[in-house]
């Protein structure tokens, strides 16, 4: 994992991670963020997370206190047996520090939390934060429209599966990743390796037309589960393969007729523009009425 092994600066104190290659997902060191949060050294660092860890303990609380452990290089270039933790534990860890650096992520996961109490009175919100999100990161509102589209093509597929007994997780993503072998010719891993991606959503990564044939894709995959009805896992396999395969033989006839690769390596990057753009033309909007 050593070529996967980085560190990150926050207010000039490193950070050690790590990344996962079967979560996908970054691995932080918990005692560097203890000692980023509470301003003190590696070994003060150290045991206040002792302490912390066994106070949470007899709390109950097991999502954070059963970390992982990875071995990796200290002050001293030797390496050590460390406790890691992902985003979702690292910010509950942080939830349990009295600290004013916390305090601005204790605000955000409370206003986060209260958008999700307000989307789950009125689902529309979900929508519309979905819209903001995008814009904020720079997509073309062109764009932005075809991926909305694809999320609610996505949800009729996974209703499709639940009605099957297609299980939430593992399952899912078997059956996800056998549509996207079938239609691109490369596994999801595979896709998002091509594009130079760790952490994100394929789909955040596609160009117009990749969106386009994986909603076709989708779409195919659902329309054919309503006709042949497949009782076994197996059979909800062979059905993602055939709706995949009809994107699939698409994706070719566009590759014969225009000479050009349909997938790219391109990835939101190249396919947004920078949100500094966004934020000099906002700037440059409310100049223009004071």
């Amino acid at each position: 994992m050593d070529e996967n092994i980085k560190f990150e600066l926050f207010e000039n104190q490193r950070i050690r991670m790590a990344w996962d290659v079967e979560s996908e997902e970054w691995l932080l060191s918990v005692v560097d963020v203890c000692s980023v949060l509470t301003e003190s050294d590696y070994q003060t660092a150290r045991n206040y997370w002792k302490v912390l860890k066994s106070r949470m303990k007899s709390e109950g609380n097991e999502s954070v206190t059963n970390c992982n452990q990875l071995k990796l290089k200290a002050a001293d270039g030797k390496r050590y047996n460390t406790d890691v933790a992902n985003t979702e534990q690292i910010l509950r860890l942080i939830q349990s520090i009295p600290s004013p650096k916390a305090e601005p992520f204790k605000l955000w996961l409370a206003a986060v939390g209260n958008e999700r109490i307000n989307e789950t009175i009125d689902p529309e919100l979900t929508i519309e934060r979905a819209l903001v999100t995008y814009l904020k990161k720079g997509y073309t509102r062109e764009w932005i429209n075809q991926r909305l589209q694809a999320i609610q093509v996505r949800k009729e597929l996974t209703d499709e599966w639940d009605s099957r007994g297609v299980q939430e997780g593992k399952e899912y993503a078997i059956l996800t990743d056998e549509i996207t072998r079938a239609w691109s010719g490369m596994s999801t891993r595979n896709y998002k390796e091509f594009k130079g991606l760790k952490k994100g959503n394929l789909r955040d990564n596609m160009s117009t037309l990749e969106l386009v044939l994986n909603m076709l894709a989708e779409a195919t995959t659902t329309e054919i589960s309503k006709t042949v009805q497949p009782k076994t896992f197996n059979e909800n396999r062979s059905v993602a393969k055939s709706g995949g395969k009809v994107a699939g033989n698409a994706r070719k006839e566009i590759e014969a007729t225009t000479g050009k690769p349909v997938i790219t390596s391109n990835n939101a990057v190249d396919f947004s523009r920078l949100i500094s753009d966004i934020i000099v033309n906002e700037d440059d909007k409310k100049d223009e009425n004071e």
